[in-house]
Formats: structure tokens, sequence, C-alpha cells
């Protein structure tokens, strides 16, 4: 098997964890803490786990791990809509990172139902 590196999955979610950090780049300053923070840790919990997942020995651990990216993207995906609501994003900048949060759905899918066969 690949390294984890190589994976499309992997380089998908590494690219949403850093368009998540910069859409939040531009949000207002009371929201360090709060908004800013959790939409940063749940795209980076998309890429880690998936990480974490390979690096386990067995297909139901790596599938434990891919569950919980998954889960970590309907989060994330539920925070850009309140972002929008807030006005902190355009439509552009929403449409953009909801099509990368949706390829990544896609590709986690698609890595669940491979480890599900082995």
């Amino acid at each position: 098997m690949k390294s984890y590196l190589e994976l499309d999955v992997w380089i998908e979610a590494r690219k949403l964890a850093n368009d998540a950090y910069a859409i939040t780049k531009i949000f207002p300053k009371e929201e360090q803490y709060s908004m800013i923070s959790q939409m940063r840790r749940c795209a980076v919990s998309v890429v880690s786990n998936i990480a974490e997942g390979c690096g386990r020995s067995s297909s139901k651990e790596t599938i434990y791990f891919l569950h919980i990216s998954r889960g970590s993207l309907f989060e994330l995906e539920t925070q850009v809509y309140i972002a929008f609501d807030q006005n902190y994003l355009e439509e552009n900048k929403l449409n953009e990172i909801l099509e990368q949060i949706t390829a990544c759905k896609r590709l986690i899918n698609g890595f669940i139902n491979y480890y599900k066969k082995l």
C-alpha cells in the first residue's frame, strides 16, 4: 500500500485544511477563540484522522478513524454554513469550500468502502 502522503484522500483533505485556514483569516477578531478555532480544528481533524487510520494495523481500526474524519467533515460543513449566515464568507468562497468538502466526502467514502472489502 502507498504511504498516506500519496493518497488522493489525504492530499485533498490537506488542501481543505489549508482552505479552512485561509478563509478564517478574514473572520472578525471576536471569533478567534470560537468559530475560527473550531473550523480549523475540524479541518485538521479530517486530514489527521486519515493519517492516523492509515497508521493502524487492521482494517477495522482504519475504518474507525476514517469515520471520525468523515464526521469532522460534516461538522466543518455545518460551520461553513453558519459562517456564511453570519456574513463572514462571500457566496463564491462558500461554494468553493463546499465543493472541496464534497470531494473529500466522496474520497473518504470510497476509502471506507475499499477497507471494508479487505
